[in-house]
């Protein structure tokens, strides 16, 4: 992805916040994300307790850290349909999503693609997972 078309891409998320989806392009072809799922999902994830840390803004930004290296700015989101509603798999007590983020600032050839990562919500303990490993706790939504 060229230097324009990375910008282009964030002018879609900050932009378009109102607009309930963004298209990206990965390297297995097109996907839909949004950083609205009816959950809480903004905040910071540690694991056990600490580093490495992913912390995901609402606005679609935020910061990726992986095991050993330092944090890096990504823009974020969770695969949904073309009209925005989001895609998950329903368990018994959870719900499974992919989690996408692109670094904002690549220093690789490979750090130009979107990644995909689990990303799940266990309902009875509260708690959302990104790659199994880094959680945060939530309250439940209130339903009206």
């Amino acid at each position: 992805m060229n230097k324009y078309s990375f910008i282009f891409v964030l002018f879609l998320l900050f932009v378009g916040r109102g607009i309930a989806q963004t298209k990206i392009e990965a390297k297995d072809g097109l996907h839909y994300i949004t950083t609205n799922i009816s959950y809480p999902v903004a905040g910071t994830y540690l694991f056990n307790g600490g580093e490495p840390t992913v912390e995901l803004n609402a606005d679609g930004t935020g910061w990726y850290q992986l095991h050993e290296q330092p944090k890096k700015a990504v823009i974020w989101g969770l695969e949904c349909d073309q009209a925005g509603a989001p895609k998950f798999k329903k368990g018994f007590d959870s719900a499974a999503y992919k989690l996408w983020y692109q670094y904002t600032n690549p220093e690789s050839a490979e750090e130009v693609h979107w990644k995909e990562v689990p990303f799940t919500i266990h309902f009875n303990t509260l708690k959302m997972f990104i790659q199994g490993e880094r959680s945060k706790d939530y309250t439940e939504p209130k339903r009206y």
